[in-house]
Order: C-alpha cells, then sequence, then structure tokens
C-alpha cells in the first residue's frame, strides 16, 4: 500500500478533531442541532487552516442518520459514503480550473435533482475568487434562492476577490490562523501515534515555520521525518532540513552590525551560503529576531509574548542593553524591505551582503534613525580613543592652512613606466577581482612607494585589515592580474593613512596625475 501523507492521513473527521477554530465549530454544531442551517456559506482564512475539511465534515453533519451533539457519527452509510468520497450529494468543484460560465451552468441543471440518499446536496466550491465575473453572475441567481435541500460551500484564501452580490447572500466565517501552541500539541499528539520520538523544541519550531497553517506544520513535519527515517528528530536536525538558522547565528550577526564590522558580518553570510541555508527564511527569521529583542527593549514584562527558551531570553536582554530603539527600528526597516525585494530576485546574496553594509554604515543613508545610529558610532569611537578621518564629502570645507600642517610626499621626476600602465589599466585590472577585494582595493589611493612599488593608501580602517592581513589572497590575486595585464610582475605595499587628514594631501594620487596622460580603461 502507497505512503499517505501526515495531513491526509490524519484530516479531522470529525467536528471535535478540527484545532484552532472553536468559534466556527461551535457556531455550526448549534445550528445543525437546531435545524437553523442555512443555504450559503462562505469560508475565508489563510491555507491550512481547515476551511475544506470543515465543509466536508458538515456535508457529513447535515445528511448523517445518527448525528451526535451536532457532529457526524461517522457509522452509518452516508458518513462513509461522503468519506471515501463515492457519495453523489457531495460535489467538490475546484474554481481554479473549472471557472468557466459553463461550468456554473452545469451546477444549475443538477440542483434540480433531489439527493438519491440523505437529505442534502452539497457543493464545496474550493478558491472560488478564482470564478470569472460571468461564471460568478451565472451562480447569482441559484445562490439566492437554491432549492431546499441545496447547500452552498464557497471557500477562498482571498475574500476582496469575491463581487459584493455574492458575499451578501452568504454567511461568512472567517479563520484564523492557528497558534504555535495549539499547532504543537496536535503534532505531538500525532507523533505519539505515529512512535516517532521528536524534541520539544523541534516540535515548536515547525509550529512556527507552519505561520499558522496546520498542514504545512504536517507537511514541514512529514519532510523532516522523512530525511531521518527510523531517527529521533532533533532541534538540529530540523533546522537542517529545513534549511534553517539557530538563533545563535542571528545573535553573532547583530553583535558584528552593532560592533560596525563589516568583514565579520559578511563572513556570517558567507557561511550561511556554504552550509545551503536557505537565504529568503534567513532574512524573515533575523527580522523576527530583532523584533523579538525590540519587544524585549519596549517592556519589562515580554518573556510569555516572546515564547523563546530561557537561554536565548538571556542572550536577547543582554543585547538589548547594546543598542538603540530607534537604531533597531531601522535595522528591521532595512531588512523588512529586503524581505520584500527578495521575492523575485535572482541574486539573493548580493542584496543581503548590501543590507548588510547599509547596517554597519548609516552613512549611507540620511533618515532620521540612520543619524542617531552615525552619532552612537562617533561617540563610541571617541570614547575608544580612535582618530577620526575626514569623509570625502568633508573635504571642501578642510582650509589651505589645514593641508599645510601635514608634509606631502615628493614624487620623483620620472615616474616608472610600469607603474603608469598599471595606473593605466585599474579598472580594468580590478574588474577580475570579485566580492570584498574588489570593493576595497577599489577604495584605495594609488601613489608611489619609496622604492618605485605601487604603494596603496587607504582610510578605511576596514578595508586596510583587510587587504594588510591578505584575506582570502587578495594581495596575490591583484598582483597575478596585474601580472597578466602588463606583463611583468612589481611590488605591493599597503599603508593606513590614519592622520586625520585627507589621504591625497599627504600622498601624491598617482589616478590623478596620470589620467591627463593614459586614458583609463573602460572595462
Amino acid at each position: 500500500m502507497s505512503y499517505t501523507a501526515l495531513y491526509r492521513k490524519f484530516r479531522p473527521a470529525e467536528f471535535e478533531d478540527v484545532k484552532g477554530q472553536d468559534h466556527i465549530v461551535t457556531t455550526l454544531k448549534n445550528q445543525i442541532k437546531a435545524d437553523r442551517i442555512g443555504h450559503a456559506y462562505l469560508f475565508c482564512g489563510t491555507r491550512g487552516t481547515g476551511k475544506t475539511t470543515i465543509a466536508k465534515i458538515f456535508a457529513k453533519a447535515v445528511n448523517c442518520e445518527h448525528p451526535v451533539d451536532g457532529s457526524p457519527c461517522g457509522e452509518c452509510a452516508v458518513c462513509r459514503a461522503i468519506a471515501n468520497g463515492s457519495s453523489m450529494n457531495v460535489i467538490e468543484i475546484d474554481a481554479a480550473s473549472n471557472n468557466g460560465v459553463d461550468n456554473i451552468r452545469q451546477i444549475r441543471e443538477e440542483v434540480e435533482y433531489r439527493p438519491t440518499e440523505g437529505k442534502y446536496k452539497v457543493y464545496i466550491i474550493d478558491e472560488v475568487h478564482m470564478l470569472s465575473i460571468g461564471a460568478f453572475n451565472a451562480l447569482l441567481k441559484t445562490l439566492e434562492e437554491p432549492p431546499s435541500y441545496v447547500i452552498f460551500i464557497l471557500a477562498t484564501t482571498e475574500a476582496h476577490k469575491i463581487p459584493i452580490t455574492i458575499l451578501s447572500r452568504c454567511q461568512r466565517y472567517d479563520f484564523r490562523r492557528i497558534s504555535i501552541d495549539t499547532i504543537a500539541g496536535r503534532l505531538n499528539e500525532l507523533m505519539e501515534k505515529e512512535q516517532v520520538k521528536v524534541e520539544d523544541r523541534a516540535i515548536r519550531y515547525i509550529a512556527k515555520m507552519a505561520d499558522g497553517s496546520m498542514r504545512d506544520a504536517l507537511s514541514l513535519l512529514d519532510q523532516c521525518i522523512a530525511f531521518y527515517l527510523g531517527q529521533d528528530l532533533t532541534y538540529e536536525k530540523v533546522l537542517d532540513t529545513l534549511g534553517a538558522v539557530d538563533t545563535e547565528i542571528f545573535s553573532r550577526l547583530l553583535r558584528r552590525i552593532i560592533e560596525k564590522d563589516i568583514t565579520g558580518a559578511i563572513g556570517i553570510i558567507d557561511e550561511l551560503v556554504i552550509e545551503g541555508r536557505e537565504m529568503g527564511q534567513f532574512v524573515t527569521d533575523f527580522t523576527w529576531y530583532m523584533r523579538n529583542l525590540l519587544l524585549l527593549q519596549s517592556s519589562d514584562n515580554m518573556e510569555e509574548v516572546l515564547d523563546i527558551s530561557s537561554d536565548n531570553l538571556a542572550l536577547l536582554k543582554e543585547e538589548a542593553g547594546m543598542i538603540d530603539g530607534e537604531v533597531l527600528m531601522r535595522y528591521i526597516r532595512i531588512f523588512s524591505d529586503l524581505a520584500n525585494q527578495l521575492r523575485y530576485a535572482t541574486q539573493k546574496r548580493i542584496l543581503i551582503e548590501i543590507a548588510v553594509i547599509k547596517l554597519c554604515k548609516p552613512e549611507m543613508e540620511e533618515d532620521y534613525s540612520s543619524i542617531i545610529d552615525r552619532v552612537e558610532s562617533l561617540e563610541k569611537k571617541l570614547e575608544k580613543g580612535v582618530v577620526m578621518t575626514t569623509p570625502q564629502s568633508a573635504r571642501q570645507g578642510i582650509t589651505g592652512d589645514a593641508v599645510q600642517q601635514v608634509e606631502k610626499m615628493e614624487l620623483p621626476k620620472a615616474i616608472p613606466e610600469d607603474i603608469k600602465q598599471v595606473i593605466a589599466s585599474w579598472k580594468g585590472i580590478l574588474s577580475g577581482l570579485t566580492g570584498l577585494s574588489r570593493t576595497y582595493f577599489d577604495k584605495a589611493l594609488r601613489s608611489l612607494g619609496p622604492d618605485g612599488s605601487l604603494l596603496l593608501v587607504f582610510e578605511d580602517p576596514n578595508a586596510y585589515e583587510y587587504i594588510a592581513e591578505n584575506r582570502s589572497g587578495c594581495q596575490e590575486a591583484l598582483k597575478e592580474l596585474i601580472a597578466e595585464r602588463i606583463g611583468k610582475e612589481i611590488e605591493l605595499q599597503v599603508k593606513q593613512n590614519d592622520t586625520g587628514a585627507p589621504s591625497d594631501a599627504i600622498y601624491p594620487d598617482l589616478g590623478q596625475l596620470i589620467q591627463f596622460d593614459i586614458e583609463e580603461d573602460d572595462f
């Protein structure tokens, strides 16, 4: 016998098995007990919340020969026929593929015939918002005055697309997203029946990932069990199967961002990519992590709302004192915008890296929250005694006297020909590099060393540290590209300008001097 998916195997067969929709179940049961059954119902709500399941249970209940407290007995011939799909009294229609006028006209012709068994003919039209305008118009009259033995149940995830003329003729029931506790309880109950051992932490994570959908939760759990068939299912195994990320990674990343450590933050993103994590889900989960942190900052009584372990709560409380609320709101805004961009993006990693750099460099934005972040960053640097360099945009305000206080290096009368060729081809050479190497080398001021070598001067301490430590073999890569371009190897020197004065006030900028004689490559 072929395997049956968990969400099909454990689909509720009676009202008592339905979880998280008590307000709907109670109303429908009371209608059946009081014999106040309507002729048209509209079930609205997100996927996997029980719309079609409750519609089928309701169809059984109104036709059941021996209903128990408004719920179907499940034992009579009518209940069994509806359960196995052989009943002629329950007609399921998928409006996504049967959305034309002719399909609705066929329904109008069929309703003229009374049910062969039971009391009611029940039409369940799924995704009813997919019907065409003509089909809705054809349904209108039948829906308004159907025969006494016909019940229509319309199910949709997008109620706003249904014409008001249809809405006004139906009893509307809005299905709520199912809570994490309710989903987790149901999963634990089913795992006991299946005799599969699953950690409570793993169950709760799957329940959270399901986003209010019981069917999604069962599908995710089914996937994890299949991957580790015959083994106990742990939290780490669930993360690995679903391509998700542990909160410890979020903590590490946030601390790198708070420290403005671009290299460290990008390195964590690189780890996630190498491990094959799903980057869209990572962005969503990290945004949720920062949301939890913001809630913790906003009130002292948020432990129950956050629904996290005591260890993670202690970590969050520590981080809550490390960052201002306004800055955190800026982080959440940037990552929320990023989540929308990733839906249709082909280069997700690049967009994520840009967003992380934005978080680390508030000067890239000009809104109120970024100004607060920039001020805080400056204050921290001053507290540590770090000499602040003058940004490019402020150099116009430096007076001639200020520049003259720094002694400028003098160039020899003749610049080596190989250095000239490198400077002239600089953009083309850098085009052979990728990632941070290319970005940081592009920031360098190109000058001449005392021994005729190529001198690269950096004002950005992150760029200098990355190049000076030869991370990812960046210096060797640049030397190889230069040798390929000019046919000769050259010596390379790296220096950081920490004087506080602009680099071009101290070191001659060959990029500016040579461009008048040799046109730079544009590729």
